[in-house]
């Protein structure tokens, strides 16, 4: 069951909420409609996450205004990605009120206090290489929100595997693996030959003009010989580290 529906039936239960709040929280107005934005208020309530705001292509304005939306009904933390740094600014005076912490490497912005990790297990976000940081920290900051304690590995690319072997303990305690890198993608195979938990694969578009921006890693890890491994979209962190606190919640279900 959803958790927020078990929250709410768990407060009817304990007398903290009476029926009928319980039932105005379940059935209020499932949209917002905003006129170039319908916020999704029930998204929380069928998956257990609330709606993530996607900068890229919005105006200040449009940003600051979906978010005072959503602030008027919740107090969770609000997760804004592929954000620029001109745009964070604009929207941070914008939303005197709330503060934004930006992120400038992920892209990423912030409203509201990360939760305190409640999931299964920990979460391993590795890199092949330096050039991966950007992606990584968009995934490693999606699960943080998602309640989740995240362990980055950073530059533990094949081209120098001893750097990945030193923590074979984190890769086999770990309940969930990200593993991003560009190039040939290489990395998410040794992973997923030496863990036993689910391997995400995150290809990125770093390297050189054979790598098609991302294309060669991407097909790379779909051809993985290593069983457990999953592919997202090039350059996707956000996708993984959603899907990643999924896994690393699923014991609520």
């Amino acid at each position: 069951m959803n958790t927020e529906i078990r929250r709410i039936l768990e407060e009817v239960r304990d007398g903290t909420v009476s029926i009928d709040d319980a039932l105005l929280k379940i059935k209020q107005e499932p949209f917002t409609d905003l006129g170039y934005a319908k916020i999704d208020n029930h998204r929380k309530i069928r998956q257990g996450a609330a709606e993530v705001i996607y900068g890229a292509g919005k105006t200040p304005e449009q940003i600051s205004g979906i978010v005072r939306s959503v602030l008027e009904r919740s107090n969770d933390p609000i997760l804004i990605t592929r954000l620029d740094e001109k745009s964070a600014e604009a929207v941070a005076k914008e939303l005197a009120g709330a503060e934004l912490k930006y992120f400038k490497e992920a892209r990423i912005g912030i409203i509201g206090e990360m939760p305190k990790p409640d999931g299964l297990g920990k979460i391993v976000v590795a890199t092949g290489g330096t050039s991966d940081i950007p992606v990584a920290e968009e995934a490693a900051l999606t699960a943080e929100v998602y309640g989740n304690e995240v362990v980055r590995l950073y530059d533990v690319g094949v081209a120098g595997l001893h750097r990945l072997l030193k923590h074979t303990d984190e890769i086999m305690s770990a309940s969930v693996i990200i593993a991003i890198a560009g190039m040939e993608g290489a990395l998410a195979s040794v992973v997923g030959g030496l863990a036993d938990c689910p391997v995400i694969a995150v290809p990125t578009s770093v390297g050189y003009g054979a790598s098609f921006g991302g294309l060669s890693a991407l097909l790379s890890m779909l051809n993985s010989c290593a069983s457990g491994v999953s592919v997202v979209n090039i350059d996707n962190g956000f996708g993984a580290g959603y899907l990643a606190s999924m896994i690393n919640h699923e014991s609520r279900r």
